[in-house]
């Protein structure tokens, strides 16, 4: 970014008997309403998997109760029902077995991290051959060249002769302003930019770089302000504080 160049996601419930009591044998039943109080949740609170299991448990006891007081003939009745209960509580805990939480699927990829959620690494310093779009405000500037469209990046603490001290934005959706509105926002942008009483050392102008309308096409918004010196690489500090 120049002045002129483009900053370029249920079992069955088995069947009652095949054959039904008859008057000659007794029917066990239960009575609905205690069969409600004993088996049914207390209002307000969820029906869990052990709140099933204790109510069926206590059916097939009572049910082993009577089976112990009837005679030969009456077993077989009994049993069949003592069967099913068996059979329905075998359902009640493959259902709830199945209702689980599904296991992750290990074929689904892990979401990708957002490039503009966190600041991008750029690697250890130096950095040689970055692209003037992928400067960052504070960036120094080794054996800098304004025009270049690469440039070296080092740690202020060494040896450096330009520093990237202020960076202004457009927004997206604003149209091309024109190359005098551009650079007078450049300009702008180096009065304001704080820099440190030790930046009076080194004999410093400011460079501008803003958009052409080229690159303005292509997305480039950034106003950028550079301090320099022509004295080479004798800056070995930041100068913001």
């Amino acid at each position: 970014m120049t002045e002129e160049n483009p900053r370029n996601d249920a079992g069955t419930i088995p069947p009652p008997p095949s054959r039904p009591p008859t008057s000659a044998l007794p029917v066990i039943t239960a009575d609905p309403a205690r069969a409600t109080n004993r088996s049914a949740a207390p209002a307000g609170k969820p029906v869990t998997f052990d709140r099933i299991i204790a109510a069926l448990s206590w059916r097939a006891r009572r049910v082993a109760r009577q089976i112990r007081r009837q005679g030969p003939r009456r077993l077989g009745v009994a049993a069949a029902i003592l069967v099913a209960l068996g059979l329905l509580l075998w359902w009640a805990v493959a259902s709830f077995a199945g209702g689980g939480q599904p296991a992750p699927d290990s074929a689904s990829p892990a979401p990708a991290a957002s490039a503009e959620s966190a600041p991008a690494s750029r690697g250890a310093l130096p950095l040689e051959g970055v692209s003037p779009m992928d400067f960052q405000l504070r960036d120094c500037f080794k054996d800098f060249d304004p025009d270049a469209q690469q440039s070296t990046i080092v740690d202020c603490a060494t040896g450096h002769s330009a520093q990237l001290v202020a960076v202004e934005k457009y927004g997206a959706a604003d149209s091309y302003p024109g190359r005098e509105a551009l650079k007078q926002k450049a300009r702008n942008a180096c009065k304001a930019a704080p820099l440190t009483e030790k930046a009076g050392s080194y004999g410093l102008s400011y460079k501008l770089a803003y958009p052409s309308s080229n690159s303005w096409e292509k997305g480039d918004r950034r106003v950028d302000c550079y301090a320099v010196t022509d004295a080479g690489n004798v800056i070995k500090e930041s100068l913001l504080p």
